[in-house]
């Protein structure tokens, strides 16, 4: 309960950031970079199951309304919430200190790098295929995903880089 206001600030910060700015862009139609799933992917080890979905859900549900997309960010966020413990697993090598986070801060730079790979493919993956729907569509989709995929890889690292480093002075 301690570090609350540290992610509600977090949270606040990357929605004014995804809503007011990364929405409003225009990269070619292919390059859709979402960052508020950073949300999602840092907090605390310890988080029960059922608030990490509660709270994907709140997030995806502020997204969709702000998008108009009806619920695909918040399937997606969902989604992303319910496979967080089995790619946690799947990467790690130890046990994780339950009073850490997956953070670049705790983890490093290695292992940060794999767990926010697989867990942005796992939300673009979901949200581009929940809104196509088709595979009429499906090699464009592919390309959606990746495209859109490494740029919010980079954008996600490079603001956990300088929230790393916010922390260091």
């Amino acid at each position: 309960m301690k570090d609350f206001p540290k992610y509600a600030l977090l949270l606040i910060v990357l929605m004014i950031l995804q809503i007011g700015v990364l929405n409003n862009l225009n990269l070619g139609g292919y390059i859709n970079p979402y960052i508020y799933i950073l949300f999602i992917l840092v907090l605390p080890f310890s988080t029960p199951g059922w608030l990490l979905l509660l709270l994907s859900f709140f997030v995806g549900f502020i997204m969709d309304y702000f998008c108009n997309t009806l619920g695909l960010h918040m399937s997606a966020a969902v989604m992303l919430a319910f496979a967080r413990p089995a790619i946690i697993r799947s990467i790690s090598f130890g046990i994780q200190d339950e009073k850490s986070s997956p953070d670049l801060a705790h983890e490093g730079l290695g292992w940060f790098a794999r767990y926010v790979v697989i867990g942005v493919l796992v939300h673009h993956t979901t949200l581009f295929l929940l809104e196509t729907f088709s595979f009429r569509l499906f090699y464009l989709t592919i390309v959606r995903i990746i495209l859109s995929s490494a740029v919010s890889i980079f954008f996600i690292i490079l603001i956990e880089i300088l929230r790393l480093q916010r922390h260091k002075d």
